[in-house]
């Protein structure tokens, strides 16, 4: 069965030559945005750096300058280092080479008691067209995460060597993804994080039919408020996770909340669903009238 299934993520986090080439040639013209060329001389001395320490030692978030996010090469995803890394505020990301630990200076969070679903959204939740599953098929989720995306460039952080370091956090537990499934039995959206002690880190979600990413994580919202965590991290805050009830939390602060909620699993192991789009549909978080 291990052996099916590491087959089964070799033939899907695949890229051939030419995906590569192209991944990089991207990841080029990302980096050299005219906004973005100030971060080439910190993260030239952070590569330096790196390699005089094998790039093994976690970077401390909370020296960051207030402008600055990037804090370290990230050489090692090994399922500790990479829960390591989440419990001091630290994330894998980049386009170009290897993966960078980042901390965002103002983090897109959300407390779960605020969490806004709109009129419209309990009216398609009702509707009764999807179906919600967790950790069902996490291969083909982060596979989707890490597709094209229509009507945008492929440019994504999100390769082999991301896929499968979250794979094996996936397998121990610590990594979740959450599904949303057509009434063809097609999948229609969904995403993936990790979790943390009281926090739910968000890496990405992806959909295929409207709305439907945002069907899911509202039933993934209330079964984390129901299972006992506290706050969701989007890490940066967008128009969409605003509309939500994100809100942007100095670094400083989204630390001292991350160490307060603990490192312990509130949830270990593989989640199950206890309550479908129709039941979520009719939440109060808070006991709002949202």
């Amino acid at each position: 069965m291990r052996a099916a299934r590491d087959d089964k993520r070799s033939a899907l986090f695949r890229e051939t030559p030419f995906e590569t080439c192209q991944r990089t040639l991207l990841g080029i013209a990302w980096a050299l945005k005219p906004h973005r060329l100030g971060n080439l001389a910190p993260l030239a001395r952070l590569w330096l750096a790196s390699l005089v320490t094998s790039g093994r030692a976690l970077p401390d978030a909370g020296v960051l300058t207030e402008t600055s996010e990037l804090a370290g090469i990230a050489r090692d995803l090994s399922v500790p280092t990479l829960l390591a890394g989440y419990r001091r505020g630290l994330f894998p990301h980049g386009h170009l080479g290897a993966p960078k630990w980042l901390s965002p200076a103002m983090r897109g969070v959300l407390d779960l008691n605020d969490f806004h679903i709109s009129t419209r959204l309990r009216s398609k939740m009702r509707q009764g067209r999807y179906t919600i599953t967790f950790d069902r098929d996490f291969e083909a989720v982060i596979t989707a995460c890490a597709g094209r995306r229509p009507g945008q460039w492929h440019l994504t952080w999100i390769g082999p060597r991301i896929m499968h370091a979250y794979a094996q956090a996936f397998d121990e537990g610590h990594v979740h993804s959450f599904e949303v499934w057509n009434q063809n039995g097609d999948l229609a959206g969904g995403g993936y994080g990790v979790a943390t002690g009281g926090v739910f880190v968000i890496e990405s979600q992806f959909f295929r039919e409207s709305n439907a990413s945002k069907i899911g994580f509202s039933v993934l919202a209330w079964h984390l408020a129901k299972w006992g965590f506290a706050m969701c991290d989007n890490k940066w805050l967008t128009a969409t996770t605003a509309q939500m009830g994100f809100h942007e939390m100095p670094r400083a602060e989204y630390l001292r909340r991350l160490s307060a909620l603990g490192h312990e699993p509130v949830r270990p192991g593989r989640w199950e669903a206890e309550a479908g789009c129709q039941a979520v549909a009719d939440w109060r978080p808070g006991g709002s009238d949202a």
